[in-house]
This record gives structure tokens, C-alpha cells and sequence, in this order.
């Protein structure tokens, strides 16, 4: 009598970009893996057709997935985001399904926070430009007046949002001696940062930092009339998600001196159009979203996303859920 053979299928995964330090062998254990190819997303199309029959998903915040997706990729167990962000999510509807979200909370707060204050640095003493004058050969003599910026200390930050990243950005400003203000949600107290209203935050602070999670409420936060708040050589901070920022209202605040400067880590939409007039805007420097970008912050990411995509595979609760409501449904 014959024997006979049963083989096991593994779940299909469909991974959107490739993550740093490639794929772990724990998951190819309990997954058939498909990684996305170059360093591209793939279009909303591209994501549907190889995601279609995939019960495991991993994103990045340039894929989106909504409505349209859940509907052509019904095979989906759970969906893991290698960010701390999740606009690109209809959490609702995945809710709603029954599909667990994670993401990747905590990890990136001091890499982040660090490029704030490059930022910082980088537009209140004007590096950028003063490289590129010594580039041109504007630089021919010392020169009391030549490239005069704003110095930090002394100087007041105002924090809007104080999470995880708005409080490292204020104990970073502290050790250069910067009084701090903060406007938040929900306000923490903590010795040497005082609570304001936004309106204050806005009229007092030389730098206006922001470190809102992006909602239909923080939705374009700051715009014309918060621009027409702040000093005039005030400068403004954004490494949280670009739609917080109402990006045409700030070129314009640059180019009519409403306000002095902008660092800018992300943008709306991304990348950002070399056609965007945010981009020939004075006094700005632009940095392509790499506020999580060291090697540490992001292999790190990497693992934590790839642990939700295990555990929501073997049918486990994520370490980091978005969506913890899914498992008393059910």
C-alpha cells in the first residue's frame, strides 16, 4: 500500500520594501515570502496584485492601505507597519474585519529627535547657506555681518505635541539652555517645560517644533493664520508627518518674510515635487524623511514589524497592536 503525501502550505507574505537586514529566517519558517524589488513603492495597483492572495502584509508609510485594498486582498490575517505612524491605515475598517495592525512605537524616538535638532541647527545658523556661499566664492573675508543666525542659547523652542520625540526634543534643547514651551493633547508635566496655549506657543517661541501624530484634527494644524502668529524671524520645525503643515501657506509665509525659516523632514505629498514651491522657498532646508534613518533605529524597526507579522501569522495577539480591540471581538 502506498504512502501519502501531505505537504504543508505556508502562508503567503507580501513584504512592500525591503527592510534593513533583509528577512530574518524566523519568519521564511512560517511564511513563503515576496519581497517588493528596488527601491520604489509599489503603486496601489502593484501592492493589490501581489498582495491579493497574501494573509500577512508588511508596509511602509508610503503604502496606503484602505478601503480598495482590504476589499482585493481578503486573504489578509494582519498587517504590520514599519513605522510609529499609521495614517496610511483605515484602522476602522481593519477593525471592523477583524485584522490586527501593528507598528513600531518607541524605537525611533531619539534617532528622530536627533534630526530635529539637526534641523534646528542647520536652519537657525544657516548651514546650508553658508555652504553654499563658500561653494560660489562669496566668502572672501571675515565679515561681521556675513551669515548672522539665531543662537539657541536663550533662545525659546515651542514643542507642539509632547510625546516621546517633542520631550527628547525639549530635554536637547535644555542642555543648550533654551527655555521651552510646549502644547499638547494631553499636557505632561515636566521641570522646565512649561504648558501653554497654542496661540502663545506660537506668538512667543523663536523655533516652533512639531511632533503630532497626523489626524483629521492636526490636519494642516499650522497655516496662514498660525504663520501670521509667530515672530517674523521665527522658524518652523516639522519631522512629524508633512499634512500637519499647510505646505503651500508655508512657502508663501518664506517667500513674503512672514516668518524666517523652515527644516523640513517630511512633506505633503511624498517625495516632494522639485516643482513644489516649497522647494525654491528662502531660507529652508529640506531633508528627504530620514528622521529614522540610522542603522540601529532602523533594523530595529525592521524586527519589531517582522515580530507582528509572526505573531499575527501564528495567530498570537502583536507585541505592538494598533488596533488591541480586534482580539475582545472575537
Amino acid at each position: 500500500m502506498g504512502v501519502e503525501l501531505v505537504t504543508s502550505q505556508l502562508p503567503k507574505v507580501f513584504i512592500a520594501r525591503p527592510p534593513q537586514g533583509g528577512i530574518p529566517d524566523r519568519l521564511r519558517a512560517v511564511a513563503e515570502v515576496e519581497v517588493w524589488p528596488g527601491d520604489r513603492p509599489p503603486s496601489k495597483a502593484e501592492l493589490i496584485a501581489h498582495a491579493s492572495s497574501a494573509e500577512g502584509l508588511l508596509t511602509s508609510v508610503s503604502d496606503r492601505v484602505d478601503l480598495e485594498v482590504l476589499n482585493a486582498c481578503q486573504s489578509l490575517r494582519v498587517i504590520s507597519n514599519m513605522a510609529v505612524g499609521f495614517d496610511n491605515f483605515d484602522i476602522d475598517e481593519m477593525t471592523r474585519r477583524g485584522i490586527p495592525a501593528g507598528n513600531t512605537p518607541g524605537v525611533l524616538t531619539d534617532a528622530t529627535a536627533d534630526i530635529t535638532f539637526a534641523l534646528i541647527l542647520a536652519t537657525a545658523r544657516r548651514v546650508l547657506e553658508a555652504n553654499e556661499a563658500l561653494l560660489n566664492g562669496e566668502w572672501t573675508s571675515w565679515n561681521a555681518s556675513f551669515m548672522l543666525g539665531l543662537e539657541l542659547s536663550g533662545a525659546t523652542l515651542g514643542i507642539i505635541g509632547l510625546g516621546r520625540i517633542g520631550l527628547a526634543v525639549a530635554k536637547r534643547a535644555q542642555a543648550f539652555s533654551m527655555r521651552v514651551l510646549a502644547n499638547s493633547r494631553t499636557p505632561r508635566p515636566y521641570a522646565g517645560i512649561e504648558n501653554v496655549s497654542l496661540d502663545r506657543l506660537l506668538r512667543e517661541s523663536d523655533i516652533v517644533s512639531l511632533h503630532v501624530s497626523l489626524s483629521e484634527q492636526t490636519r494642516h494644524l499650522i497655516g496662514k493664520s498660525e504663520f501670521e502668529l509667530m515672530k517674523p524671524d521665527a522658524i518652523l520645525i516639522n519631522t512629524a508627518r508633512g499634512a500637519v503643515v499647510d505646505q503651500g501657506a508655508l512657502a508663501e509665509a518664506l517667500k513674503s518674510g512672514t516668518i524666517g525659516g523652515a527644516g523640513l523632514d517630511v512633506f505633503d505629498p511624498e517625495p516632494v515635487s522639485l516643482d513644489d514651491p516649497i522647494v525654491t522657498a528662502p531660507h529652508v532646508v529640506l531633508l528627504p524623511h530620514i528622521g529614522s534613518a540610522t542603522v540601529v533605529t532602523r533594523t530595529r524597526m525592521a524586527e519589531i514589524a517582522i515580530d507582528n507579522l509572526i505573531a499575527g501569522l501564528i495567530g498570537e495577539p502583536l507585541p505592538n497592536c494598533i488596533n488591541p480591540q480586534v482580539y475582545g471581538s472575537r
